[in-house]
Formats: C-alpha cells, sequence, structure tokens
C-alpha cells in the first residue's frame, strides 16, 4: 500500500472506531507498517488540519471526529479523461448544467501538467449525435432528487397533453432517451414519462409516502436494468 492509501485507509479505520481509539500498535498492525511510520501519518493528518488527536493511558491512543474526511485523491489523466467521456454523454441530458461544472472541477483540482494532458486527450474523442437531438428540460433533475410531488404538463405518444400528479421514484436511460420513473396518480400505478414530452416541470411543496418500485413494475420488455451504483 503506497503513503497515499494508506493516509486514507487511517482516516477511515479512525472514524469507523469513533469515539474509542486506536493505539498506533494496533493500527502499524492494520496497515503492516512501523509505529513510527504510523505516528508520522498521523502527524502529518493533523498538519493537514484533520481533527486528530491522542488519548493517554493505557487504554489510550489516537481518535478521530466522526465527521472528519480526507478530501479525494488527485485524478491520473486516464482517470481524468475517463470521467470527462462519461459527464461529455450528458451534454443533451437533463443533467447537463451539473456535468460541465463537474468538468471543470476535476479539471481545477489536478496540476496543470496533469490538467492539460487530460483536456488533450478529451479533444480527440468525439461523439457522433443526430442534428435534430432534443435538449431535455433541466427541472427534470430537480424532479427526480427533490423527493416531493411533481406537476407535469405531458404529452403522450399519441400527442395528447394531461396534467399529472406524480411521486419520482427514479429515472431510466436508454439510447439518448430520459425517462422519468413516478407513481402516477391519475393513472394509480407506475409509470415511465420522456423527458422530451414533458412541456413543463413544477416541484410542489407535498412530500409523497415513500414508495419502492421493482424492475417488474415497469414491464421492460427489451435489455437490463442496470443501475448506475452496479460495477
Amino acid at each position: 500500500m503506497n503513503r497515499t492509501d494508506r493516509l486514507y485507509g487511517l482516516v477511515e479505520e479512525l472514524r469507523a472506531a469513533a469515539p474509542r481509539p486506536r493505539s498506533a500498535r494496533r493500527l502499524a498492525e492494520r496497515f503492516e507498517v512501523s509505529v513510527r511510520t504510523i505516528e508520522r501519518d498521523l502527524a502529518a493528518l493533523q498538519q493537514a488540519g484533520l481533527p486528530i488527536w491522542a488519548e493517554p493511558g493505557r487504554t489510550g491512543g489516537y481518535v478521530i471526529d466522526a465527521a472528519a474526511t480526507l478530501g479525494p485523491p488527485g485524478f491520473t489523466p486516464d482517470e481524468a479523461l475517463a470521467v470527462l467521456i462519461g459527464l461529455g454523454t450528458l451534454r443533451h441530458s437533463p443533467f447537463r448544467h451539473a456535468a460541465h461544472t463537474a468538468g471543470r472541477k476535476v479539471l481545477a483540482v489536478m496540476p496543470d501538467a496533469d490538467a492539460g494532458r487530460a483536456s488533450a486527450l478529451a479533444s480527440r474523442v468525439h461523439f457522433l449525435e443526430s442534428e435534430d437531438e432534443p435538449v431535455l428540460p433541466a427541472a427534470f433533475a430537480e424532479a427526480l432528487g427533490a423527493d416531493r410531488v411533481v406537476r407535469l404538463r405531458y404529452l403522450d405518444g399519441t400527442g395528447a397533453e394531461s396534467v399529472r400528479d406524480v411521486e419520482p421514484l427514479g429515472s431510466i436511460s436508454k439510447e439518448g432517451q430520459w425517462y422519468l420513473v413516478a407513481w402516477c396518480r391519475l393513472r394509480d400505478g407506475v409509470r415511465a414519462f420522456r423527458a422530451d414530452r414533458m412541456r413543463s416541470i413544477e416541484v410542489t411543496d407535498e412530500r409523497p409516502a415513500r414508495r419502492t418500485v421493482r424492475s417488474e413494475d415497469l414491464a421492460i420488455q427489451y435489455g437490463r436494468l442496470r443501475s448506475l451504483g452496479d460495477d
């Protein structure tokens, strides 16, 4: 384990144990280094501003404020390129504004040379897009994360317009189309609403009761549903 990984590991080990202390000897055994190395690492974390302190006594050791975290490690140029490519696929999605600012932040936290390398590599990656690809409503992202009832003015597949009060449950992306999966109060069941058919999106103040959705509730006929959290 390199020193950077060990520093992150030390923080997480102390956070998991908090408010109980961990001795330097136990930490040394855990990370397979000397006690002196652990003490140097802990001193470096303290100098970096982490709230770590030593408790004296036979049962004492090092303690950290459980709310403390160590900032994310820097991206390598290849990792940054992968992130930028992923964010680039969201250019026309409801998450485009957050994707744009996230891309700028990725480069901002990198050393100039690495950021330049990642930017140069990203400039070689291109997306073949339809000329009339619609720009989807950014309010879709707010509706998904608001945990509130959402009022949609919506066009169905026949072009008929209706107003729906829905309870957002999640979203699905397929071949450039984004769908808001929600409990539709008009239909009294789970429905998937295409983002490009939403004429207006209003997040209300009403907080709905918690519901769960299963993949079989969506009547998906083609493909396999994969969560973004799946490896």
